[in-house]
């Protein structure tokens, strides 16, 4: 680290007068996001001046829970220590999955480091919201994204019978209960295949399986051999739709996107 600190002082001293610098124009908190969850609710609660660069994960649309449009709008970073000195933000937003040395090189430098992990159901993801919001000294706007978010979760509610549903996850596995996408299940009229076999997070749900014992309705997010076997086609009483791997795993305005995606599922099956 000692020896990092001559090459990063250097850095700045090039960024100097040409970069962001600390402070948006209303003097609110400029913000840099690593993790890409968060990239999608920043670019919501930020005002102009304040995103300085979100995370080069949701410059791919593949695995993006932005829209290509919106990712467009902002520049991204790699995570390095070097490109975000270079941008000079108030606080830096990562995953807690972010790695120590790089936590600490960050934090040397005089940078505030907030982490946030994943978020286990829609309560929590709303108050990782108003957390992020808050963080950027812009409350109004978060509760302006949880509101969008409870319209469209009401909009999307099915008190009928639930449809039993399998979500047959990239590898071959399945959610847990104690996930987000289990209560945007849950919210949209499904019950859960898996949970009622006894089954936890990330185990292994087989074509075998499938094919012996089907839900009403598989739900396929990964590409593996046996998740496009063609025997799939044949199974009687079973509807199959494909659910975008990018409405699993994130929350914020991705919640919006999960909730429409599966109560489009849950009218044309019923």
């Amino acid at each position: 680290m000692i020896r990092l600190l001559p090459v990063l002082a250097l850095l700045l001293a090039g960024c100097a007068g040409a970069g962001p610098g600390r402070g948006s124009p209303d003097d609110r908190p400029t913000v840099v996001s690593l993790n890409p969850c968060t990239d999608a609710i920043l670019a919501e609660v930020a005002e102009p001046g304040q995103l300085l660069a979100i995370s080069h994960y949701s410059k791919d649309p593949r695995a993006s829970s932005m829209s290509a449009e919106d990712a467009a709008r902002v520049p991204a970073t790699g995570g390095t220590v070097e490109e975000v000195l270079a941008l000079d933000p108030d606080v830096v937003v990562a995953s807690t999955f972010i790695a120590p040395a790089t936590r600490a090189a960050l934090e040397d430098l005089g940078l505030r480091v907030v982490t946030f992990g994943g978020t286990a159901d829609v309560a929590s993801s709303i108050a990782q919201i108003r957390e992020l919001a808050a963080l950027l000294s812009n409350p109004e706007k978060g509760e302006v994204l949880v509101k969008r978010i409870e319209l469209a979760l009401s909009e999307v509610a099915d008190t009928a019978k639930p449809v039993e549903a399998a979500l047959w996850q990239p590898g071959g596995i399945v959610p847990g209960e104690a996930s987000l996408v289990s209560d945007i299940l849950q919210r949209t009229g499904f019950a859960s295949y898996s949970a009622a076999r006894g089954m936890a997070q990330a185990d292994y749900l087989s074509l075998e399986q499938v094919v012996a014992d089907p839900p009403q309705v598989l739900l396929v997010a990964g590409s593996e051999a046996g998740q496009r076997h063609p025997v799939l086609d044949s199974i009687d009483g079973m509807a199959r739709a494909d659910f975008d791997t990018r409405l699993i795993y994130c929350g914020g305005p991705t919640i919006i996107r999960a909730a429409r995606r599966l109560k489009t599922i849950r009218d044309t099956v019923s």
